[in-house]
């Protein structure tokens, strides 16, 4: 008989292409979102994708009552949660609102996984990990107090999970702790689509190319990395979305070794902003307008994962090169454009 996934926050960059990456493996997903930071053209590009239309729920997570008639007309055997802000500096700006959001939305699943005895996947972070003198990271790594209340979030969020677990028979959950997510699905009908001022480089990258901005600022040159830039974990959107099947799989046949489980998601190849730029400039040949600016607070100087453990016990590994993953990125890019 098919599982049947709920994804929260399924409409938007990661949660669209891990439905996509859910229902080819065989699952039924339920896609719902309540559109606050994205438009259809994910959702409507995931039917193209699969050929198909998908149940499409629009829905606030934060509304209890909501939640709970989603839980019950649906037989969800797990849910992958997204629905989060995810700005940085907009949660020091308003930090109330991401608490309200993040947290209450979290909890209301977790009300209603209890209830149906459902598993959970929690959508978490590198930046748990903040600045840290241990590289690359492990899971035992240790959290260092968060820089950003997005990031304060994610924290509390894994803690409400392992505490939940612990006490509620029947729950049983799993962190992913991403790295830097990016790229696009090769199809070019699905990626990431920022509102406003991009806040992550490559959409910036992207948009600086097909001259909808003016210029790249790369924040900072005087890092003490071999080119002056920071150093990242950057991931394809793909593989990331693989990971989920991978953990859900897991959860859902019941192989996890503990209830509470947590996995670094990324490749463990460290790459620089400026590394980043130039394989854009030779995979796509295009030259782009950029130039030195000030750090920007809260950035770290170097992150990047040890993923052993989830290929040891998820059976994945980051397979598409870089290469790849900034070719899908333009080709999405030149097709919003209409290129």
């Amino acid at each position: 008989m098919k599982k049947t996934v709920l994804v929260s926050g399924g409409a938007g960059f990661i949660g669209s292409h891990v439905t996509v990456e859910l229902a080819q493996a065989g699952y039924d997903v339920v896609i719902a979102d309540n559109f606050s930071n994205c438009d259809e053209t994910n959702y409507k590009g995931v039917c193209a994708i699969l050929g198909r239309q998908m149940p499409l729920v629009r829905m606030d997570f934060c509304d209890a009552a909501a939640v709970e008639a989603l839980f019950a007309k649906y037989p969800i055997d797990a849910v992958i949660h997204f629905a989060a802000f995810k700005a940085v500096g907009e949660s020091v700006a308003e930090p109330l609102m991401y608490y309200r959001n993040n947290l209450l939305s979290f909890v209301n699943i977790l009300e209603a996984a209890r209830k149906k005895g459902c598993n959970v996947l929690f959508s978490s972070s590198a930046t748990v990990y903040g600045e840290t003198d241990q590289l690359p990271v492990t899971e035992a790594s240790p959290r260092q107090p968060a820089t950003s209340p997005y990031g304060n979030t994610k924290q509390m969020c894994e803690d409400i999970l392992r505490d939940s677990v612990k006490a509620y028979p029947g729950v049983r959950g799993i962190a992913l702790r991403y790295f830097n997510p990016i790229g696009a699905h090769p199809s070019a009908l699905i990626g990431e689509l920022p509102r406003g001022v991009p806040n992550n480089l490559v959409p910036f990258i992207t948009q600086t190319a097909v001259g909808k901005r003016e210029c790249l600022s790369v924040f900072g040159n005087d890092y003490p990395t071999p080119d002056g830039t920071c150093l990242r974990d950057y991931i394809d959107i793909v593989d990331l979305a693989k990971a989920h099947v991978c953990a859900v799989t897991r959860m859902c046949e019941g192989r996890m070794k503990e209830d509470y489980e947590i996995f670094n998601v990324g490749t463990g190849r460290p790459l620089s902003v400026l590394e980043l730029i130039n394989a854009f400039e030779r995979v796509n040949g295009v030259k782009l307008n950029w130039k030195f600016a000030p750090r920007r607070a809260g950035d770290v100087v170097a992150i990047w994962a040890d993923p052993t453990r989830a290929e040891q016990e998820l059976g994945w590994r980051a397979e598409r090169s870089i290469d790849e993953t900034v070719k899908a990125a333009w080709a999405w890019e030149k097709k919003l454009a209409g290129k």
